[in-house]
């Protein structure tokens, strides 16, 4: 078992990799017998975890109603919301209740955000079971729903009470979705940790065969950089958080450009790296050898790395203008300056944006 601590003051909370988690009590820290609970899980893993969580957290002592919403990240909506504000309402669950997100990072979006506004606040726990959400999206308290004009833009910065990885989680998850994961860990790797992007390069093999060791190391790796991350920058207010954005103000543009439909989040978010590094080798910070080294390593991930789905370049550019970074009507955008280092870059020519997004949509692995 590992185990770190997220330091916000009144507001820490652990976070613990594991196998076998879910079938113990004590893994789901704070709950305590007496305590009241609203699971909230989709339609694909109802069939295979709410009997036996219902049954740990039962036996316990927890009284635990459960809430089972549509699988699909189109479903992270105000409507979703409404859903989970009426069960609560329904089942008399007040202000001392707790809601569990179990699922990916859709599900954890929409727990934690009905989490921050059902009677001004009540506690949540994450329960991550995709490797997406046990490596970034269940970490740093960042809920959101989607709009139609553009993703993540309605949701509140708030913290779970406590975040539990079960590495067994993962051999349920299908290999699209498990590629779609190690894209953000490949972010890690180019953004921050040299080093860790190296290791990757090394250890591919291992992870894609899910061997549990190296999962461990990769998740508690990537939980390590983003916690500190989070506890120098928590609400993104000197810039240090924002760096977890490389590629995503790209990915977003084309999730919203193809109605979430056609990509996975770390389906887009590949894409989205590379053309970034388009965008920076363009501005003379980034060298040609290393766009070609990341290249190799999404191929080797199972992640495109250009578009598979129609997408009008002009369009996503339209979409990155109304991203949450963009200031003064100018876009900001995290840069990779050198594999494990990035910066971010504000005014940058729409053209030179726009001409990296048509050559990665038409990317050789020779260019």
């Amino acid at each position: 078992m590992k185990k770190m601590t997220i330091t916000l003051g009144q507001r820490n909370y652990p976070i613990t990799i594991s196998s076998g988690l879910l079938n113990h009590f004590d893994s789901f820290e704070p709950l305590k017998k007496g305590d009241q609970g609203m699971l909230v899980t989709n339609q694909t893993l109802a069939p295979l975890y709410l009997s036996s969580i219902r049954t740990v957290l039962e036996q316990g002592g927890v009284r635990l109603d459960h809430i089972i919403l549509p699988d699909g990240e189109k479903y992270k909506s105000l409507a979703s919301i409404e859903l989970i504000f009426s069960e609560l309402l329904r089942k008399w669950h007040g202000r001392h209740t707790t809601l569990i997100a179990l699922g990916g990072g859709v599900i954890g979006d929409l727990t934690g955000f009905a989490a921050s506004c059902y009677q001004r606040g009540i506690r949540y726990i994450q329960i991550p079971t995709t490797l997406l959400a046990q490596v970034d999206a269940s970490i740093g308290g960042k809920t959101a729903v989607n709009h139609q004009l553009g993703k993540n833009m309605i949701g509140a910065f708030y913290q779970p009470a406590s975040v539990i990885i079960d590495i067994d989680c993962l051999s349920h998850l299908p290999m699209r979705q498990f590629s779609s994961g190690l894209a953000e860990i490949i972010k890690y790797g180019i953004a921050f940790d040299f080093n860790f992007f190296c290791w990757l390069e090394d250890n591919m093999d291992s992870l894609l065969r899910r061997d549990i060791d190296a999962l461990s190391h990769c998740i508690s790796r990537c939980c390590q950089i983003k916690s500190k991350i989070i506890m120098d920058d928590e609400r993104d207010e000197n810039g240090l958080r924002a760096l977890l954005n490389l590629g995503h103000t790209y990915a977003h543009a084309i999730e919203t450009e193809t109605n979430y439909i056609f990509y996975l989040h770390g389906e887009a978010v590949s894409i989205g790296m590379l053309m970034a590094a388009q965008t920076a080798q363009k501005l003379g910070l980034f060298s040609r050898t290393d766009i070609i080294r990341i290249k190799k390593l999404l191929l080797r991930a199972k992640l495109p790395i250009q578009g598979f789905h129609q997408i009008d370049p002009k369009s996503c550019l339209l979409h990155m203008m109304h991203d949450k970074k963009v200031m003064n009507g100018k876009l900001r955008l995290i840069i990779p300056t050198a594999i494990g280092q990035s910066e971010i870059y504000e005014g940058i020519d729409n053209e030179i944006v726009l001409a990296s997004i048509k050559e990665t949509l038409m990317l050789s692995m020779n260019q």
